[in-house]
């Protein structure tokens, strides 16, 4: 059956077809890899027609480690209290910025946790300093778990707190927090967190706003495939009610596995690790070339190189990826769980693309296409011939 439901993917007349969450599902389950591959590849030139894999030179801020939600998979927090705790200033953080603006980049990604101890004052204070001391950096920030502490603090509500926000400088909210839209998986990880139908809702508001923003899965939690595919349905439906609205939607959707080496979950799971959590390099590229073919209103897959190493991200290209993500330049977060790469320069991320087979093109958070300047590469070394 997998094969009649492939064969629906891409219309006669080379549209890009809607499948269900249970043709979803039975691809998940069923599906060869080779087989979702070819397809996900044709459905990545539907929507991204020229050779071009695109790439983003930013830098991740953490602001603070202070957080009160606890998640079992995050190794990065710290509760109040504890001696390792840190909140950062604004010459701290625009000093990280000063090092992004001297390659070149365009975006800033700052997250850090939910901390009871920052009223509005900080975020308003310190958005509207970054704007004017970085005016050509755009200012990508929080996720919505964040939000909703802010809205705790303060007695706002959500939407209140991302117009006072925008006001100050926000360009774009991340799609930090999801995880998995599914309730009872989300119990069991982050019980503390917001529930599926609050960062739904939050991401709303934002798009409502005209912020800009992204979807993202983290996987492995010992989930079934429909679980992943409920996630993403979610998300698509949000995507469909979003752009019918204000014509506003997801840039791009983002999976990565979980990491499980440094964590309370990994811990507690001990012995299961290797074989029912997590996920390798052909289990990933699965979720890449299922969530390329289910989104047919999302423009952009992105392939995680941090979490997979770029040999992997590579190949995500050709199981429907069109884009390769960003140089970083700092990263505390997955690297706080185990990960060793965590930071990758804009000739890496070129010539990984190039080794592709594709045009790598510098773009800005919004998808809009940059000047690239591309040097030229050592080639490739030949392979010594094994002798027979």
């Amino acid at each position: 059956m997998w094969y009649s439901i492939l064969d629906r993917v891409i219309t006669p007349d080379g549209k890009h077809a809607r499948i269900s969450v249970e043709d979803a599902t039975i691809l998940y389950e069923n599906a060869p890899l080779e087989a979702l591959m070819k397809i996900a590849r044709n459905v990545r030139l539907i929507h991204n027609p020229e050779q071009i894999i695109t790439y983003l030179v930013d830098r991740n801020v953490n602001y603070t480690n202070i957080c009160t939600i606890n998640c079992q998979f995050c190794s990065f927090y710290r509760p109040p209290g504890h001696n390792e705790v840190y909140t950062q200033s604004i010459d701290q953080i625009s000093a990280r910025i000063s090092e992004l603006e001297a390659i070149g980049g365009s975006r800033v990604l700052m997250q850090g946790g939910v901390n009871p101890d920052l009223g509005m004052d900080y975020y308003t204070d310190l958005l509207q300093a970054l704007v004017k001391r970085h005016p050509t950096i755009a200012l990508d920030c929080f996720s919505p778990i964040e939000i909703e502490g802010i809205a705790d603090v303060t007695g706002l509500t959500t939407k209140e707190v991302l117009q006072q926000l925008k006001e100050s400088g926000l360009h774009g909210l991340p799609g930090g927090g999801a995880e998995m839209l599914v309730d009872t998986v989300r119990l069991n990880i982050s019980p503390k967190k917001g529930s599926a139908d609050n960062w739904l809702r939050v991401m709303s508001e934002a798009q409502d706003l005209q912020l800009t923003t992204s979807a993202t899965n983290v996987f492995g939690f010992g989930e079934k495939p429909q679980d992943r595919v409920e996630h993403m349905d979610r998300i698509r439906d949000l995507q469909d009610a979003s752009v019918k609205r204000n014509g506003n939607g997801f840039t791009s959707f983002i999976s990565w596995p979980v990491q499980l080496e440094n964590n309370s979950f990994g811990r507690r799971n001990r012995g299961a690790n290797r074989l029912e959590l997590g996920a390798g390099p052909m289990e990933y590229l699965r979720q890449v070339a299922v969530s390329r073919i289910f989104f047919d209103n999302i423009v952009h897959i992105q392939a995680s190189w941090p979490t997979m190493g770029l040999d992997v991200a590579q190949i995500a290209i050709d199981a429907g990826a069109d884009d390769i993500g960003s140089t970083m330049m700092e990263e505390n977060v997955v690297s706080a769980s185990g990960t060793t790469k965590v930071l990758a320069s804009e000739a890496e991320l070129q010539r990984t693309i190039i080794r592709s087979g594709h045009q790598p093109c510098k773009r800005d958070s919004d998808y809009n296409l940059l000047p690239t300047f591309i040097p030229e590469f050592e080639p490739m070394p030949t392979p010594v011939p094994i002798k027979p």
